[in-house]
């Protein structure tokens, strides 16, 4: 009978390790299929490697969306994002000034689908990690004095609510114009995000820097306030406040002293930009947005780039590590996160360059050779 038992936990062991994760892949437009079909190579090593099953099922969104059934994004291709697991986006969209998408009305053109899939799947927390790795140093803008040893940060921005979904109006008073924007925000909309970032900024250094304007408006007074009562649950992550205009100044003065940049959605706009452009090339930079579930979208911080579409030109690595996001975010699968990352670094540290971050004396590889050589470290 023992023997028996040892067997059934040895069973149970390996159905347990043989997790099954259903994901969503869009390659969308542009060099988006190129890039998505590499992060696939590498989430199907992880799964030869640590014995996990990832299911894919593929949909349509943006452009080709609109080429094949009219509109950017259907119900039915909504309705199987929403019963996976997560989903990963290559990209979607054109160059405005040479594609037909860009005559339709708004609501029909293919950026129209990115906001459909967000607003469907209900995501509110969007994550755009700025890594500065080593051997990109030379593309930092920044003095090498102030770089030092690189940084590792994230910007957590609140993605459905504030200035950008508040109530707005152009009218005309006494034959003067005026343009009104609302700034709006109630505390479980703060509270919600504020979890997220707490909870990140346990998987990572334990440090949240809260970034508002609560010098001058109510909201951010608001936006403070619930921070500091989420902050009491959280008593092993480090709290700090920061003004926006400060915070801003410290992006480029001294970048490695952040972890979690815990922000709204105007703010976060702007800074995740900012710290994007400090690491050199935004070809490297992946993004999630996440709602109260673990299901998330995960996709690269670049566009489409359809003049290099088709060409095995594209950089994948933004793609790869988004995909290594949604292992830790959506998966928990923290080692198996770990090591997407580390052969991302190894493969860079051998000298393998795509042709968007090309140095003298490197190696110039296509997007297949780079989706390779990662996928042989894994």
């Amino acid at each position: 009978m023992a023997i028996d038992n040892r067997i059934f936990h040895i069973e149970m062991k390996g159905m347990v390790d043989r997790m099954e994760y259903k994901i969503t892949l869009i390659g969308g437009d542009g060099i988006g299929p190129e890039i998505i079909t590499q992060a696939r190579k590498i989430l199907d090593r992880v799964g030869e490697v640590y014995s996990h099953n990832f299911v894919y099922k593929e949909i349509l969104m943006g452009g080709v969306s609109i080429d094949e059934t009219g509109v950017p994004l259907t119900d039915e291709a909504l309705k199987i994002a929403k019963d996976s697991d997560s989903v990963l986006l290559g990209a979607v969209g054109g160059n405005v000034g040479q594609s037909n998408w860009y005559s339709l009305p708004p609501h029909l053109r293919p950026e129209a689908g990115l906001l459909a899939i967000r607003k469907g799947l209900k995501l509110f927390a969007n994550i755009r990690p700025a890594i500065l790795f080593d051997e990109l140093k030379g593309a930092c803008p920044l003095k090498e004095d102030i770089i030092g040893d690189g940084f590792d940060l994230v910007v957590m921005r609140e993605l459905t609510g504030g200035l950008y979904f508040g109530d707005r109006s152009t009218v005309t008073e006494n034959g003067v114009r005026k343009a009104t924007d609302t700034l709006v925000y109630d505390e479980n909309e703060i509270r919600r995000i504020a979890r997220r970032g707490f909870d990140i900024a346990r998987k990572r250094r334990k440090k949240v820097c809260s970034v508002d304007k609560a010098n001058v408006l109510d909201s951010s007074r608001l936006w403070r306030t619930v921070i500091e009562e989420v902050a009491k649950d959280y008593p092993d992550v480090e709290l700090s406040h920061m003004l926006v205009d400060n915070c801003a100044m410290q992006l480029v003065r001294d970048p490695k002293q952040f972890d979690v940049i815990l922000t709204e959605n105007m703010f976060g706009d702007i800074l995740s930009d900012e710290a994007s452009m400090i690491t050199g090339s935004i070809g490297m930079l992946p993004s999630a947005s996440l709602g109260e579930k673990k299901l998330g979208l995960y996709e690269p911080s670049h566009g489409s780039a359809p003049d290099i579409a088709g060409q095995d030109k594209a950089n994948p690595i933004a793609t790869i590590l988004s995909a290594a996001m949604m292992l830790r975010y959506s998966f928990d699968l923290e080692e198996e996160a770990d090591k997407v990352e580390e052969a991302v670094r190894s493969v860079l540290k051998d000298g393998n360059r795509t042709i968007d971050i090309m140095s003298e004396g490197m190696k110039l590889v296509g997007t297949n050779e780079m989706g390779d050589l990662i996928a042989s470290y894994i």
